[in-house]
């Protein structure tokens, strides 16, 4: 099996985990842009947990001229809808699927795995996640969107599972009304959702890193 390239870190280190967390950065990033905020967490030790932060492929993406860039799929128009490339994206979710999956293999408990993923990468989880065979733990979709929203075919195994969703009151690239869009219909389907709102634009605060912990915390405990 060939799974995407990532960054593995590991709290507290030399700890065998009992809980992973797959997380994906955003459009043009790489795994390296989120695996800072592990530390900042500031998880309890009697919770080891291993971050996986894959690496997208390098795509060319049309609303950057057809540039070649890190992407998880194609953004074709920035439009409020944010028409995508739902072929891609759903491929990248089944390489999520399988990160899922040698998690499992690995020893971790399908049910205290979360998946998390910021802008382009919350777009992905959430389909990764609502599609899984397995049943998880959560999901996290921040400053993000549900593109899939009216086209996905769920798994019943994961039908209510909690999903948390932060996003920035200013943010000038994914607009917040897309973030309440996802929350609306994530319930509609019969998910219990949070949802955090914060004074910024498209990025993550120290409020938010604080909220996220507290949230895994819960659906990990």
């Amino acid at each position: 099996m060939n799974y995407l390239p990532a960054i593995e870190l590991l709290t507290p280190r030399g700890c065998e985990p009992i809980a992973s967390v797959i997380w994906l950065h955003g459009l043009g990033a790489d795994g390296n842009d989120f695996a800072g905020v592990v530390p900042e967490l500031r998880l309890p030790a009697t919770l080891p947990i291993r971050f996986v932060f894959p690496h997208a492929p390098s795509i060319p993406v049309t609303i950057n001229n057809g540039f070649v860039m890190p992407a998880w799929y194609d953004i074709l128009e920035m439009d409020v809808q944010r028409r995508v490339d739902e072929a891609q994206l759903i491929r990248s979710a089944a390489a999520v699927h399988a990160l899922i999956e040698r998690e499992v293999e690995r020893g971790v408990d399908s049910q205290r795995i979360v998946l998390a993923g910021f802008s382009q990468g919350g777009a992905v989880i959430l389909h990764a996640a609502l599609t899984c065979r397995l049943p998880l733990a959560g999901a996290m979709s921040l400053s993000s969107y549900f593109p899939t929203a009216k086209s996905i075919s769920p798994d019943p195994v994961n039908a209510h599972l909690p999903v948390l969703i932060c996003h920035g009151t200013h943010d000038p690239v994914v607009n917040e009304s897309l973030g309440l869009h996802a929350d609306e219909a994530l319930r509609a389907m019969g998910h219990p959702t949070r949802y955090h709102d914060y004074r910024m634009e498209h990025s993550v605060c120290l409020e938010e890193i604080r909220d996220i912990s507290a949230w895994l915390q819960m659906v990990l405990r």
